[in-house]
């Protein structure tokens, strides 16, 4: 009868539980249609996670918020008033996944798109390379390129979100 009891006591400490923790996650317009975003736990085959219970804290465009999980999908507090770029951030125990998306919206809805921080590299990697093939064309690469940064820092993405981009994008490249 000892070792029973004993055996019933020492069985919580000998369970434990499974870590619950979002690896990856898209974006999407929230099912109510209500102007908000929601963001969407995923794992590797872009299915929803639906384990992921509770709340994690997410940066949206460098300010954080505790976003409460049901079924793997959270939804922020903010309404998206207009189309904009958002950078959102979650760092688990071990990484940091940070994605930058474009949010278009129309009479229809939000629709996001995904946008790979490489591309803040090749673009004006681009630009310049045609602009020293064709060095008479140097003033219109520069004035693309002034106009490519106003309307991204117009639309709502400032210079630390692009770095921040550039680099979780290169961290996912190498890892």
């Amino acid at each position: 009868m000892k070792k029973l009891l004993f055996l019933l006591l020492l069985i919580p400490f000998l369970g434990h539980a499974q870590m619950q923790k979002i690896e990856n996650f898209i974006v999407k317009e929230n099912l109510s249609g209500n102007g908000k975003l929601a963001i969407i736990a995923v794992d590797s085959a872009e299915k929803t996670n639906e384990r992921i219970n509770g709340t994690y804290k997410f940066s949206i465009n460098g300010f954080t918020q505790d976003l409460q999980f049901h079924d793997g999908i959270g939804v922020p507090n903010d309404k998206i008033e207009s189309s904009t770029f958002v950078f959102f951030k979650h760092k688990n125990q071990d990484r940091s996944k940070g994605r930058l998306f474009y949010i278009y919206k129309s009479d229809k809805g939000l629709s996001a798109f995904a946008i790979s921080g490489l591309m803040f590299l090749i673009i004006p990697a681009v630009i310049l390379l045609i602009a020293y093939a064709f060095k008479k064309l140097l003033l219109t690469a520069i004035v693309l390129a002034v106009c490519f940064f106003f309307f991204n820092h117009s639309q709502g993405l400032n210079i630390t979100s692009i770095i921040e981009s550039i680099f979780a994008s290169l961290k996912n490249l190498i890892f």
